[in-house]
């Protein structure tokens, strides 16, 4: 993730997506995955000359990087995009007491769970158990799975509380890929999906499908091309201005609503809501979808001057 904690020191970047081209070279980038330079010229119908400023504005901005390969007809230049996400900070305020970290579980390590068929779990050689039984989620192979899917229930996460004494929760960061869970799979198949944390709810947010029509890039080669291939990435921030989705507030439920104590683990759950669209939830890991992680969670916090 590229974020940009002063608007001046992100100019190269500004600059770089003011441009329509460049944003259609990210796009395919984000579609594709990596592209040569020929093929971004072919599908924009424009020459290698005409997208060759284009394209080493985006790599001078960091948002692509580029290898060199050597191909039928010589050396190729690919493209691929360097990050997955961007986010700009647009409240300059001092950063010289803040402090993170930022701890990688993998999805299938919930400590709670609850789950109604259609669902299932797979590790990234084998599905755990069999299809649409919801006992093998208690399986010991579930801390291994890199994708876990249901259509009605939750799972909760255990997130590590590092914070001493003298410091200060500021903001709580989620980043996960996410899809509803339809039979096979659908595009248009909307799931209104919650959060907590510590047992507040946060608030929702509405997965529009459960994709499968493209294949997911990570996704293991013995994995079903009619089943479900990849989610949405999505931010999930709780800070002192409420709770966002993606820098969309969802709800003006704050950081101080959780009410962290000092010796006490942060419970991160997400399910699928019982009183709006039950579309079911999919959640991808590392080995599964288009993003290669699982689920980050990031502790953002002040520390107090010690008297």
């Amino acid at each position: 993730m590229i974020q940009i904690k002063e608007l001046r020191s992100g100019l190269s970047i500004f600059k770089a997506l003011s441009s329509e081209i460049r944003i259609e070279i990210l796009e395919l980038l984000t579609k594709y995955d990596c592209l040569n330079l020929n093929e971004i010229a072919e599908k924009l119908g424009l020459t290698n000359g005409a997208i060759t400023m284009h394209i080493k504005k985006l790599e001078e901005s960091g948002l692509i990087d580029i290898t060199t390969a050597v191909g039928r007809h010589g050396i190729q230049k690919i493209c691929y995009l360097n990050e997955e996400m961007l986010t700009v900070d647009l409240r300059n305020k001092s950063t010289e007491n803040i402090n993170v970290y930022e701890v990688e579980i993998k999805v299938g390590h919930y400590c709670d769970y609850y789950a109604e068929a259609t669902c299932g779990l797979a590790t990234k050689d084998s599905i755990v158990g069999e299809f649409d039984n919801p006992r093998y989620f208690a399986d010991p192979q579930h801390i291994n799975a890199g994708i876990v899917w249901l259509t009605k229930g939750y799972l909760e996460y255990r997130i590590p509380n590092y914070l001493k004494s003298n410091q200060r929760l500021r903001e709580l960061q989620f980043i996960m890929e996410l899809g509803s869970e339809a039979p096979t799979y659908n595009d248009d198949y909307p799931s209104d999906l919650i959060f907590s944390v510590n047992g507040v709810d946060l608030g929702v947010w509405t997965s529009p499908g459960d994709f499968g029509r493209e294949r997911g890039t990570y996704n293991p080669k013995w994995w079903p091309p009619h089943l479900n291939q990849y989610g949405l990435l999505k931010l999930l921030r709780i800070n002192e201005n409420g709770t966002f989705i993606d820098g969309c507030l969802i709800s003006k439920l704050t950081i101080a609503d959780i009410q962290l104590k000092q010796n006490a683990d942060i419970k991160f759950k997400i399910g699928v809501s019982e009183s709006g669209r039950v579309g079911g939830l999919t959640i991808y890991g590392q080995s599964f979808g288009n993003y290669k992680q699982d689920l980050i969670a990031r502790v953002i916090y002040d520390v107090a001057e010690r008297t």
